[in-house]
Formats: C-alpha cells, structure tokens, sequence
C-alpha cells in the first residue's frame, strides 16, 4: 500500500499547555510538525518496508530527531534520555505514519540498553551512529516459547575465556533482518528464574549469528526470527554484569513503555480529526452525519477516550522525568488505557465511515491495522492487568 494521499495537519497541540510540559518541549514539537508538513519524511512506500524504514531512518537522523534516543555525550539531544519529548515524537510521527513512528521507536528502544548500561567504549561504537541514523538498531527479548513470561527463555550464554558463546533463538524482533546492532538477552545462569540473564550488544554479521525467518504482519515492518548458533561475543559486549539483563531490560521498558501510549493516541487522534473531516462533509438524511445526535455522541466519547490516555501517558512521562521514581505501573496504565482506548476510537471512526472505512487504502483501514499490534507488543494488556495489581501489593502505605 502506498502513502496517504496527503500529509496531515498533525495532531492537537492543545495537551501541551498542560503543566506537564515546558517550553522546550513545545519547541521539538513545533520543530517536529514544520519537519513533516515541509515533506522531510518523504513518500513513505509501505509495500517496501525495509527500504522505507530505511529511508526514515536516514530522514529523521538527518533532521536531527533521532539525537533524542541517546544521551547528549553520545551525540543525543538532552543529558538523559528524556520521556516527555520520546512521547510527543511518538504522537507526532504515528499521526502521520505508523511505519514512520516504528522506525523513530526501535532506535531508542534498541539501544536502550546500551545508554544505561554500557560500557564507554560500547557507548561511543553505537550510540552516535545511531543518533545520526546511519546505524539501524533491535532489541531482542522474545522467544519462542518465551514472551511476556521472560523467566522461561531459553537463548543461553556460556562464558569461553574472553568470549560468551550464543546458542538459541529470538523471534518478533522488530528491525530483524535491516539492523546493524542488536541488544540480546540471554540466560547465564547465575541464578534462577529472571536472576540468570544477561544482556548483551550483537553486531549484524557476527558468525554464528542468522536470520532464520522474515515474519509478515497485518502492518508490515521489519520484524525476524533470529537464531544463534555456536555465536561467539566478546565480553566487552556484555551489559551491566552477568545476572542484570532483566533488571537491564525492565528499565529499557520502563522508559520506553509511556511512548507506546503516545503512539497509540497520535493513531486515535488521527482517526478521530478524519471522522470529525468526514462527519462534517458527509449528506445524510437532508443534512450531514455530524448533524445526527448519535454521531455527535459517538465523537464525543472519541474525544473524551483520548484525553485520559494522553493525561495518564502526560504523568507518566512526567513523573519519571521530574519525580526520577520508577513508573513502573504508572507505564503499565497508560500503556493499557491508551492502546484499549486507541482501538476503540479507530473502531468507532471506521464505524463513521461505513463502507469506505474497511477499503483498503483508507485512513481507516490502515489504522484499523497499525492499532492492533501495539495492544500486544511490550507487554500485552492482559499482563499491564498483572503488573498494575503486582504493584498495588508491593504498596506498604496501603
């Protein structure tokens, strides 16, 4: 499928008077917005994604947007990774085109890991050649019989003298097949259980190191099936210490996860402005649908759904930002309520659309499709359900 047929407005900046953000979050966002409406993402073509995401990887880092992905003395825009500014990106660019939001997300999110844990040496290899889009990068957790529940993975690490010795498989590896470093989480043995991981840097290339599968989804991107065989890694690659990939990852999540919110409502908002564009203009029963109560209604609640996904994704950000606490079920709530709530108001807009919403190549249509992956990738709403109620019990003052 092709680039819509012309380049949004962007989304409503009126959350930005919130007292959650500050001027310079306002200047990225206005920065951001004259970027995309001067065509600096180009003609995004969806029927090839990897040359697509290839391209926004080169557009955004030459934009200067990906320097928000690492910290300033690697080449980042800000001394720390900061969640307020991931959320707005998000917002911006998944309103525009999710394959644009992807490509700007998996560059953080994959090395996230090497921004809190690396080592120096590591930290200069990848992270300014990430900031500047010429390294594209991956984060791989998942296995097969390994998703949420992370205690059962089964990708090992053997120490070999100077070396650790990969063996084992990773799967839904988003970049897999396009990224030139990886972030690999292995099972070590240190302890039991999540206590017995450790997180490692995989450069593309690596013998004993494959693509086993390319994986198709209903909103393509880059995503594969790795697999290790026999994947000898120097220890200077190791994360943090033996034993700390867990830990390593949950705090990669923990900042990243609110940006999957934001996501999910640049989506809603953007489905809610085309109902709203369509309501005005479609002649129904001698006027327009948005004159009809029921339509009125039905926006209404769009409406509504979108500004508590953004409140809670705002505190969150905020929160880890000004508060420097874990927010760890602060994220799972907006991550929950924005992507449940995103769907809904997707659903509701095709819904406004009536047959037109479900052709393919309609806005709605490929929303209908972006939406559905996000309610399950970095933790799917019935484990943000888990760990929301695994918080409240941890909670002594209650």
């Amino acid at each position: 499928m092709g680039a819509p047929d012309k380049t949004p407005r962007g989304p409503s900046r009126d959350h930005l008077d919130w007292p959650f953000y500050e001027d310079r979050h306002r200047a990225v966002a206005a920065g951001l917005d004259d970027f995309i409406l001067g065509g600096g993402l180009g003609a995004v073509n969806h029927a090839n994604v990897d040359a697509a995401c290839r391209d926004l990887v080169t557009a955004l880092g030459g934009a200067g947007v990906l320097r928000h992905c690492v910290p300033k003395a690697f080449g980042g825009a800000c001394d720390e990774i900061d969640s307020r500014t991931l959320c707005l990106i998000r917002e911006t660019l998944a309103y525009t085109d999710g394959l644009a939001d992807f490509a700007f997300a998996m560059q953080g999110l994959g090395t996230g890991a090497v921004s809190l844990s690396g080592s120096e040496a590591l930290k200069q290899a990848v992270l300014p050649k990430v900031a500047r889009g010429e390294w594209i990068s991956a984060f791989a957790l998942s296995e097969p019989e390994a998703g949420s529940d992370v205690a059962a993975m089964a990708c090992a690490a053997r120490r070999d003298g100077d070396h650790f010795v990969l063996d084992g498989e990773k799967t839904w590896i988003s970049n897999g097949g396009i990224a030139d470093v990886y972030t690999v989480f292995a099972r070590t043995g240190e302890a039991p259980g999540t206590r017995g991981i450790s997180a490692f840097v995989v450069f593309a290339g690596t013998p004993g190191f494959r693509i086993a599968e390319r994986i198709e989804t209903i909103a393509p991107h880059p995503l594969a099936r790795l697999a290790f065989d026999n994947c000898r890694i120097p220890t200077s690659q190791l994360l943090g210490s033996p034993g700390e990939g867990f830990k390593i990852a949950m705090r990669t999540l923990d900042i990243f996860r609110p940006s999957v919110a934001s996501a999910a409502i640049g989506f809603a908002r953007r489905a809610l402005d085309e109902a709203v564009s369509h309501a005005k203009n479609r002649k129904m029963f001698g006027a327009t649908l948005a004159d009809l109560p029921t339509a009125q209604s039905t926006l209404g609640d769009m409406a509504t759904a979108i500004d508590a996904s953004a409140l809670l994704t705002s505190r969150t950000a905020w929160q880890r930002d000004v508060q420097k606490r874990p927010t760890t079920r602060e994220a799972a709530m907006a991550k929950m309520t924005a992507t449940e709530n995103a769907q809904w108001v997707i659903d509701q807009a095709q819904q406004l659309f009536g047959g037109r919403g479900v052709r393919v190549g309609e806005i709605t249509e490929r929303l209908y499709r972006e939406i559905r992956a996000l309610r399950i990738y970095e933790g799917a709403t019935e484990v943000q359900k888990l760990i929301i109620g695994r918080e409240l019990m941890k909670d002594t003052t209650r």
